[in-house]
This record gives structure tokens, C-alpha cells and sequence, in this order.
């Protein structure tokens, strides 16, 4: 008899939240889209300054107040006709963390973190109502909007070169402040295409235990995945050990 409350309840409570929660088309779940692809479109990107944000994420379409959200949650954004908004543009849903505490600059740089994307569902002059299409993280109110662009897998070079040991770089940090990473994982490192980088270029990651007399630990290696100028996204692609903030990387060129 317990058992039979029970799972009455639940089937009560199941059919409250139906009602009170409301859901938008479900999401095609960019199921078009790789593992490897989704992967890297969720990867970080350093800044040096906050990015501007005209378009942000303001709420839900639920009868009690929300501020995380989900795939095929509906979310209200700040724009609609009167600002080029259209039925069916995707955009990324991403929000800026500081490495440290403090405004965000040169000495206390930024990661941005794609939280996931967006499908506009409908439209008004003002507001417009979009379905949470993909996630990374939790959609959060106050993120902020751009454009969506399916990121392209890099071409890896084939070829072997030696490490450059006159251009030696740092591992920084990555998403939500992360200081350690392994295979498969981003990472952002003070190194871009001022230093001669490009998407595809491979790195050799080094640690230094401060031994005298002794070599590089050889750490593993990783490519870059977006190229700045000063900074690169970095995907670990053969680890021997964690890769940690602090440790050295050199490129192969």
C-alpha cells in the first residue's frame, strides 16, 4: 500500500512540473555534429578584456523564478525584431570567469567559458523566447550571446619537427579556473600567432622539478585548437602525466 502512495505521488508531482515548466520543440541536439566536434566547440578562449555583450539570456518561461537552465528549456533574451532577431538564428550561450579576483585585464586575464547554444523559437519587437539546443554547462541568466559558427577540426601536421627550446610558453589555466588536465582536455597557454602559432601547430608540454642537472620532464604533447594573438586553446593529445598550470610548452616547428 506505501509503495502504491508512492508512485502515486511521484506520477502527481511528475505531471505538476509538466505543467509548470514550459518546454519549447525538442531539441535536435546537434546530433549532426561529432563527439570531437561538440568537444571542441565548448573548449575555452582567453581575454584580456570583457567582451561586449549587447545580447544576453534574462529568463525562463516558468511560473516560479529560475536563473540555470537546461536542453529544451525555453529562455527569453533581451532583443527581437527591432534588432535583426529571427525565428531560427542559433547563437552561443557563453559567460566570462576571471582567473583571480578582481576586473578583468592584462595582469588578470579571463576565460570564456561556452556554457552551450541557443535556437530562436519566437520573436517579438523587443524579447524574444529560443530553445536550448546543446549544453556545456548550465544555461545561466546573464550569459551572454554570439553568433553560432560549427567549429572546424584542425588539420594536424603529419610531420614531426623538434621543439622550439628558444620559445618556451605557459600552461595558464581553463574552464571554470581548472589548473589540471589530461588527454582530451583544453587548456589555455600564453603562446599565439604573435609567437608563430596557427591552428593545427603541435606542442611538446615540459615540467621543470627544479633539479639542477637534470632535463625537461617530457610531459606529453597537445595541438592548438583556436589561435589568438597572444594566446592559444591547446587539446592534450598524448599525456604522461597531468598537465598542470605553470608547466612549460614549446612548439614544434
Amino acid at each position: 500500500m506505501r509503495l502504491t502512495c508512492l508512485t502515486l505521488t511521484a506520477a502527481v508531482l511528475a505531471a505538476t512540473l509538466s505543467v509548470a515548466a514550459q518546454k519549447g520543440p525538442a531539441p535536435e541536439a546537434s546530433t549532426h555534429l561529432s563527439a570531437e566536434v561538440l568537444s571542441l566547440a565548448c573548449s575555452p578562449t582567453l581575454v584580456y578584456e570583457p567582451p561586449p555583450t549587447p545580447l544576453r539570456i534574462t529568463g525562463g518561461q516558468d511560473s516560479f523564478v529560475r536563473r540555470t537552465f537546461q536542453p529544451g528549456d525555453l529562455v527569453t533574451i533581451n532583443a527581437g525584431t527591432d534588432n535583426g532577431i529571427e525565428v531560427g538564428q542559433e547563437f552561443f550561450v557563453r559567460r566570462m570567469v576571471a582567473t583571480s579576483l578582481g576586473r578583468v585585464n592584462r595582469a588578470n586575464p579571463g576565460t570564456i567559458r561556452t556554457a552551450g547554444w541557443i535556437r530562436i523559437y519566437a520573436v517579438d519587437r523587443r524579447m524574444s523566447l529560443a530553445t536550448i539546443t546543446h549544453a556545456c554547462d548550465t544555461i545561466d541568466v546573464n550569459d551572454y550571446l554570439e553568433p553560432f559558427i560549427v567549429p572546424q577540426l584542425p588539420a594536424v601536421a603529419a610531420e614531426v619537427l623538434p621543439a622550439q627550446r628558444e620559445n618556451y610558453g605557459r600552461i595558464l589555466i581553463g574552464n571554470d579556473r581548472r589548473q589540471s588536465f589530461g588527454k582530451g582536455e583544453y587548456f589555455l597557454v600564453d603562446r599565439g600567432s604573435d609567437h608563430g602559432v596557427q591552428v593545427g601547430s603541435r606542442f611538446v608540454i615540459y615540467r621543470d622539478n627544479r633539479r639542477n642537472g637534470n632535463f625537461l620532464f617530457d610531459l606529453g604533447e597537445a595541438v592548438a585548437v583556436d589561435v589568438k594573438s597572444e594566446s592559444s586553446t591547446l587539446q592534450a593529445t598524448v599525456t604522461r602525466d597531468a598537465f598542470i598550470s605553470g608547466d612549460w610548452v614549446a612548439l614544434r616547428k
